[in-house]
C-alpha cells in the first residue's frame, strides 16, 4: 500500500515502533490513525466511524468523549502538574483515591501502591512478594505460579507469568527458575470428555496441589490469576474453581494474586472480578478501567497483614528500596478519582448489570455460526472461539489466522475488535454502551462473519 510521504500513516511508518505488530509488514500496511472519538464510536483520519469494540485496550470505560475527565485533568494540571511520593510526599488526589479504593477494594486490602500500568503493578506485585518472603525469615519461599495463556503483563517479570508464545518468543524468555504455570482452566478446549465443570474444576485444583507438594510448600510463594482471563481468550472459570484453588492456597500458605487490570471496575457485573467469583486475595493488581485510560495510571492493592509484615521490614532497613517517578502522577490520580466518581454517580454497575444480558444474548447467539465453536463471557466481556469442525472442536490450521482474517472483516464493517491466542475474538465494549449500540455492535459482527464465511465459499 502506497501512503502520500505527507499523510500521518506515511509519518508513522517512518518514525514509530509498534507493538504486537510484524514491523516489515507495517512498512508497507501502516496504521489505521485514530483522531477522534464519540462514546463508543471512533473515528480515522479519512472520517471513517467505527465501534470500538475492545474498549482500545480494555480499558475505556466510559468510552471516548467523557468531558468530566478531561476537566478533572485540566483542573488538576492547572493547580499542581506534578509531585512524586518519594521519601514522606504526597498530594491530595494520591490521598483522595487510595482512601475511595480501599474502600470498595475486595477482602482485606489496607493500601495502595500506584504505578502507572498493568504491567508495571505486576513486576511491583513480583518484588513486593519476594521482599514480604525475605522479611518473614522465608527465603526459599519463591516460586510463583500463574496458568498457561495467562496474561500479566510484558515486562522482564511479568513476561515470566505470561504464559503465552509471542510474549517470550525471541525475548529469552523464560529464563528464571521462580516461574511455574498450571492448565488453562478453559473448560471448553481442555476438559476431558464427560467431565462436569465441577469436575474440571476439581482436576485442576488438585494438580495445583500437586505442584506445590512437588517442588515443597516452603518453596512457592504465590498464584497468580485473572478472574477471568482476558487476552489469553477470555476464559470465565468453570464452576467452583476459584473456591477449590484457594483451599489449595489456604493450606500451603501461598499468596493470591488477583490481576484485576481488565476485570476491575464493572466489567464483570460487579466493581470486582473478584466479588462476581468469590475470590479473596492477598494482593490486587488494577489499572485500564481505573482511569477509563484518560490517564496512564495503575495500582498495587495490598492486605493489611503483607502490608504489615512490609512495613517491619522497612523499619529495620531505613527505606523502602523502589518506586517509580511517575507512581501516583497527581494529574492521573486526579482523572482516576474522577473516574471511580462518575461510575458511582452515573450508576455503571447497575447500568453494567441492566444491560449485560442483552450482550450475552446476542453473544451467545453467534454460538450458532458456523465458524464458532464456542461464544463466551460474563458482564460486558466476551469471545467467540473459531474453530473448522464444530462437533470434534478441532481448530483452524495456525497459518490460516481465522480470528484475525474475522477481525480484519469487522473492520470493513466499522467494528474494532481483536485476534487472540487460540483462535479467539475478544469483544469488550465501553462501559457505557446502551442496548442499541449493543445491537449495531453484534449487528456488524455478524457482517463480518458472513464476508468471512463468502470468501471461504469462493476459495473452496
Amino acid at each position: 500500500m502506497a501512503h502520500h510521504p505527507n499523510s500521518a500513516a506515511a509519518r508513522d511508518v517512518a518514525y514509530v515502533v509498534h507493538p504486537y505488530t510484524n514491523l516489515r509488514a507495517h512498512e508497507s500496511k501502516g496504521p489505521l490513525v485514530i483522531t477522534g472519538g464519540e462514546r463508543i464510536y471512533v473515528f480515522d483520519d479519512d472520517g471513517n466511524r467505527y465501534v470500538e469494540g475492545l474498549s482500545g485496550l480494555w480499558c475505556a470505560g466510559l468510552g471516548f468523549s467523557e468531558k468530566r475527565l478531561v476537566e478533572a485533568a485540566r483542573r488538576q494540571l492547572d493547580t499542581m502538574p506534578y509531585m512524586h511520593t518519594f521519601a514522606h510526599r504526597s498530594t491530595m488526589p494520591v490521598i483522595e483515591l487510595a482512601e475511595k479504593l480501599v474502600a470498595c477494594a475486595p477482602a482485606d486490602i489496607a493500601k495502595v501502591w500506584f504505578v502507572n500500568s498493568g504491567s508495571e503493578a505486576i513486576d511491583s506485585a513480583l518484588k513486593l512478594i519476594w521482599y514480604y518472603q525475605n522479611a518473614r525469615g522465608r527465603p526459599e519461599k519463591k516460586l510463583v505460579i500463574s496458568r498457561r495463556r495467562a496474561y500479566h503483563g510484558i515486562t522482564l517479570a511479568g513476561g515470566h507469568l505470561t504464559a503465552l508464545p509471542y510474549a517470550r518468543s525471541g525475548f529469552d524468555l523464560p529464563m528464571a527458575e521462580r516461574f511455574r504455570q498450571v492448565t488453562t482452566p478453559s473448560w471448553y478446549r481442555d476438559g476431558l470428555p464427560g467431565e462436569s465443570e465441577e469436575d474440571f474444576s476439581t482436576r485442576l485444583a488438585a494438580e495445583l496441589d500437586g505442584l506445590i507438594e512437588a517442588e515443597g510448600a516452603d518453596r512457592v510463594a504465590a498464584f497468580f490469576a485473572e478472574p477471568v482471563m482476558g487476552a489469553g481468550g477470555v476464559i470465565p472459570p468453570p464452576a467452583g474453581y476459584f473456591e477449590k484453588v484457594q483451599a489449595v492456597l489456604a493450606e500451603h500458605d501461598v499468596l493470591f494474586v488477583a490481576d484485576e487490570v481488565i476485570c476491575g471496575f464493572g466489567r464483570t457485573g460487579n466493581m470486582w472480578g473478584s466479588q462476581t467469583y468469590g475470590i479473596r486475595p492477598d494482593l490486587v493488581t488494577c489499572a485500564k478501567q481505573l482511569s477509563s485510560a484518560y490517564a496512564p495510571i495503575a495500582a498495587l492493592m495490598i492486605a493489611d497483614p503483607v502490608y504489615q509484615t512490609i512495613a517491619d521490614r522497612t523499619d529495620e532497613l531505613g527505606t523502602f528500596g523502589m518506586g517509580y517517578t511517575y507512581g501516583g502522577h497527581p494529574v492521573a490520580a486526579a482523572v482516576a478519582l474522577a473516574t471511580l466518581e462518575i461510575y458511582e454517580s452515573d450508576g455503571l454497575i447497575e447500568h453494567v448489570r441492566r444491560i449485560a444480558p442483552r450482550f450475552q444474548e446476542r453473544l451467545a447467539a453467534l454460538g450458532d455460526d458456523g465458524l464458532v465453536g464456542e461464544a463466551r463471557g460474563v458482564g460486558l466481556i466476551g469471545a467467540l472461539e473459531i474453530v473448522a469442525d464444530k462437533t470434534t472442536r478441532e481448530p483452524f490450521p495456525a497459518d490460516a489466522k481465522m480470528a484475525a482474517r474475522i477481525t480484519e472483516a469487522c473492520l470493513q464493517e466499522g467494528l474494532i475488535l481483536r485476534p487472540l491466542p487460540g483462535d479467539v475474538v475478544g469483544i469488550c465494549p465501553p462501559l457505557i454502551i446502551r442496548e442499541d449500540e449493543i445491537d449495531d455492535l453484534f449487528d456488524r459482527l455478524r457482517r463480518g462473519l458472513a464476508r468471512v464465511h463468502a470468501a471461504l465459499r469462493t476459495a473452496a
